[in-house]
């Protein structure tokens, strides 16, 4: 029973990491095919009309001020992230997009030093050289084969900018999870993302065929799934225990990558993978900055 219990937490974090990578899959067939502005639009909408009828009915209380103004911070920030992220899987294959946003935890690391008065220490320093070594290393390998083209210079900068901003999404959990509850954390996330991308929606907005709405709905459920598992784990076990096991994302995202779309992973994206990882493992030595839900 209590060996149950101590693996529980690790169980349903891999869970929700599944779960996460699985619909960046989803995402990217929506992507395809309807663009990344109305995918990520759509999946925050149905996302929201999932969740917020749950929270509603386990007496859902309006947010307290400070719990709002975190709520908005980070569903604006998130909505872009998603954005330029699955704008990146449109350019990218799964794995080496999953492989360079590994970056961010270490970038979130000096975001936390600027917005939080942090110390950077030496690790995190030796982390950041990884982290950028091991991108520079997936990006040769692209020049290297002659597949630096305009669209994936396209992709990799919108992937950093993702990185960038999922970097500030850390620092903003930090304070949020401190704030709410994990349920209405997820509604108001998904809610706000939808303020946050509903005044493009005019000028990119685009309606899917069926089968894409039956991938936009199985992308919105894993995001709640996912969401969810990753909150349970976090509540019941240390950070610096649960930190590693977000790097089999990678794993998932090849996996899923070539059952879907038939994506090759080249050895130089797993050599820059493995150094990125290195690095984030240095930098999760220092748990308190990455605090999750």
């Amino acid at each position: 029973m209590n060996r149950d219990h101590h693996l529980l937490p690790v169980l349903m974090a891999l869970a929700g990491v599944a779960f996460l990578s699985l619909m960046d899959a989803f995402m990217k067939g929506a992507a395809l095919a309807i663009g990344a502005y109305s995918a990520s639009l759509l999946r925050v909408v149905l996302a929201a009309l999932i969740a917020a009828p749950v929270w509603l009915v386990r007496g859902g209380r309006r947010p307290t001020r400070r719990a709002m103004r975190w709520h908005l911070a980070r569903g604006f920030v998130s909505g872009y992230m998603a954005l330029t992220f699955f704008y990146a899987l449109t350019k990218l294959p799964i794995a080496e997009a999953i492989a360079i946003s590994f970056v961010a935890p270490i970038l979130a690391l000096y975001l936390a030093a600027l917005f939080l008065k942090e110390r950077i220490g030496r690790g995190a320093i030796v982390a950041a050289l990884l982290g950028f070594a091991g991108t520079l290393v997936i990006v040769g390998g692209k020049i290297g084969r002659g597949r630096m083209d305009e669209d994936i210079a396209l992709g990799l900068a919108a992937l950093l900018f993702s990185a960038l901003l999922y970097a500030l999404n850390f620092v903003i959990i930090r304070q949020q999870s401190q704030a709410a509850r994990p349920l209405e954390i997820a509604v108001f996330h998904s809610a706000i993302q939808v303020l946050a991308l509903v005044v493009l929606a005019p000028f990119l907005l685009e309606f899917p065929a069926a089968p894409i709405w039956f991938d936009l709905g199985i992308a919105a459920v894993l995001t709640i799934a996912g969401a969810l598992a990753i909150a349970f784990a976090y509540a019941r076990a240390e950070a610096q225990k649960l930190i590693p096991l977000e790097y089999t994302g990678f794993l998932w995202a090849a996996l899923f990558g070539w059952l879907m779309f038939s994506e090759p992973v080249t050895w130089t994206t797993l050599a820059g993978a493995a150094l990125i990882v290195v690095g984030c493992w240095i930098a999760a030595r220092r748990p308190a900055e990455f605090a999750h839900i």
